[in-house]
Parts: C-alpha cells; sequence; structure tokens
C-alpha cells in the first residue's frame, strides 16, 4: 500500500500533548458494537493512514481504519478504547482519512474512571460522561475537538451518528499517575508513565522528541529524538519536566539504534526553582549504546536540560531516584480528585 499526504489546518495547541491512547503506551480498543467493513484496532495504529485505491476484499474497499456496515435501524455505533496512560484528556483527534462517502456526519466521545482492570460487561455499564459533545465531522479530515473536563480519565468511548469510518483516533492529554502503584521504590523520574514531559527542544528535526521519555526498548533510529546536522557553534538541548520534585542518583543515556549520528557527548544541568546545578557533567557517549551513569547527588530538581554536543540523536533519557515527600503528597491529592 502507498502512503499519500494530506494537509490541514494548523492544529490547536493540545495536539503537543501525548497520545494517552497511544499503542506504546499500552492503548487497546476494547470492544466495538459493529466491525463489518474494517477492524476496531487500526484507530490506535502508530503509523500514518495508508490506502490504495481500488484494493476489495470479500468485504468491500480495504481500509486501514474502524468501518462499520450502514444502519438501518435507530442508534450509533461505538468503541470502547483503554487509555495506555490515565490522565487528564485535553484534545481529541478524529482522523477520517481516505473515508469520503463513507465518514460518519456526527461524532460524540465520552469518558469513565475505572481504575484497575474492569471487565467489558462493567465498563459497559460504567458512568460514562460527555467530553465531545455530538458534533460534525468532515470526510477525509483530521477532525479536532478541544476537552475542557479536567477530571482524570481511564477509558474512551468514541460515537459514530449513525455509523460509518474512522481511521485514526487520538486521546491528546496529560498522565496523572497513580502514586500507590510507585510502592516507595525508586522510580523514573523522567518517564512520560510516571507524569514527566518534554517542554522543549533546540532542534527535533527528524522525529517528535516526546519518544525520548516513552516507555520500552527503542524499537529503530526514529524512535527517540534526533536533531539535523547542526552547521554552526553551539549545540542542541532538550529540556524535560519531572513527574515530580525528586532527588536523581541515576542517568540513564541510551543510543542504541543510533549508529552514525549519536552525540559525542553529553551533560544534564537540573533546575530546581529558580536555582540549577550541574548533574551530569559533559561526558563522552558511544554509538549504539545504552550508557548508566550512577550519581553522588543529594540535590532535589523539578526538571532538566541533556545537552548533547554538538548534535545528533538520543534514543531514551532515564532519571532514576525518589520523589520528595511533598511531591508524592502532592500526586496523591492529584490522582484522589474526582
Amino acid at each position: 500500500m502507498t502512503t499519500t499526504v494530506r494537509t490541514s489546518e494548523p492544529s490547536p495547541d493540545f495536539t503537543a500533548d501525548p497520545d494517552l491512547a497511544a499503542r506504546a503506551l499500552g492503548g487497546s480498543v476494547l470492544a466495538a458494537n459493529d466491525e463489518s467493513f474494517a477492524e476496531k484496532e487500526s484507530l490506535i495504529r502508530p503509523y500514518p493512514v495508508v490506502h490504495q485505491t481500488h484494493t476489495f476484499g470479500h468485504k468491500g474497499q480495504l481500509y486501514d481504519g474502524w468501518e462499520t456496515r450502514r444502519r438501518r435501524d435507530e442508534g450509533h455505533d461505538w468503541a470502547i478504547v483503554r487509555l495506555g496512560v490515565p490522565g487528564m484528556i485535553s484534545g481529541i483527534v478524529v482522523d477520517t482519512a481516505y473515508f469520503t462517502g463513507n465518514y460518519p456526519p456526527r461524532i460524540s466521545v465520552e469518558a469513565c474512571r475505572i481504575d484497575g482492570h474492569p471487565s467489558l460487561d462493567e465498563l459497559v455499564e460504567a458512568d460514562w460522561h460527555p467530553i465531545v459533545p455530538v458534533a460534525e465531522a468532515k470526510g477525509d479530515s483530521v477532525n479536532e475537538y478541544a476537552v475542557t473536563d479536567t477530571r482524570r480519565f481511564t477509558h474512551v468511548r468514541i460515537n459514530m451518528h449513525p455509523d460509518g469510518g474512522i481511521a485514526r483516533l487520538r486521546v491528546h492529554g496529560t498522565p496523572v499517575p497513580d502514586p500507590a502503584a510507585f510502592a516507595d521504590l525508586p522510580l523514573d523520574l523522567a518517564a512520560l508513565v510516571n507524569g514527566a514531559a518534554i517542554t522543549g527542544a533546540s532542534n527535533a528535526f527528524y522525529s517528535n522528541p516526546i519518544g525520548v521519555i516513552m516507555p520500552g526498548l527503542p524499537a529503530s533510529q526514529a524512535d527517540g529524538w534526533e536533531t539535523a546536522r547542526r552547521r554552526e557553534p553551539g549545540h542542541e538541548w532538550l529540556d524535560a519536566r519531572l513527574a515530580g520534585r525528586g532527588v536523581v542518583r541515576v542517568v540513564e543515556l541510551d543510543t542504541t539504534h543510533l549508529k552514525h549520528n549519536a552525540p559525542g557527548w553529553a551533560s544534564i544541568e537540573a533546575h530546581d526553582g529558580d536555582s540549577a546545578f550541574e548533574l551530569l557533567p559533559r561526558t563522552t557517549l558511544q554509538p549504539d549504546t545504552p550508557h548508566r551513569f550512577v550519581l553522588a547527588n543529594d540535590r532535589p530538581a523539578t526538571a532538566v536540560r541533556l545537552n548533547i554536543f554538538p548534535d545528533g540523536g538520543m534514543a531514551r533519557l532515564r532519571l532514576y531516584g525518589r520523589l520528595t515527600e511533598e511531591a508524592l503528597a502532592q500526586m496523591r491529592e492529584r490522582f484522589a480528585q474526582p
């Protein structure tokens, strides 16, 4: 199949937030009332939508998305998605790429909070809250809907009124982890799943820098942060907000898959309010290598700046340590909010 690049209007600010439903974070399409033409799992595929005309299977034209039959009775079609990382949802993207005569004219989105591992029956009977009321949708378009509800949610239900096809669903937001899961153990203070975030980068030419704090091992050279080749003096940098104020004791800088484009050196500055200090001095890095540095640090920080010299890529950044008691209390308070 071939990939066609489509243009759209500039995205709203919420699309800079991570996709909480991403498969790489553990998201899953749990159920759909109908998937006669195309399977529900396509909704959260990570790669761009692919399409080739005049490719017919036993159920008709093949679509990279979720498509239901033509509805002949009252009601609407739906699919339930478990967020890989529960959190506060800032916006929804419903991409109807290549669905031109079979897209839903209207959509709505609901969300619920059921922690743990609920069954499908429990989810169907859950207390669902509308976060995107019934709204118009366009075919072969990236439809974007801001969300103002600030509650923590674990699942979303996308509704098509009355039927049709959707290529991709993105659920942007801010992770709100359950601090009880930390079990008072050291944790990765730079992990997206623990509430950390990328707040800035000097250059992100080849990849979205959020990849550097994603879970798991890097899958390829594209899975991480990589800059363009620097042609002027200076160096590149990446800013990260930690999951909370905490003391970092172990740094991991992973250049796996970066064989000819790894940085030559790296350093890390830590920030705690208005104060800054050196967390990791300028250190030589090797290509295609996970590096681990044990620190004699006892100063807490709320953010870091990773400097790479002069340019290149970083597959993963890990900062292991402990939250301060105050930060842990704040996280527990946020989690307990309805």
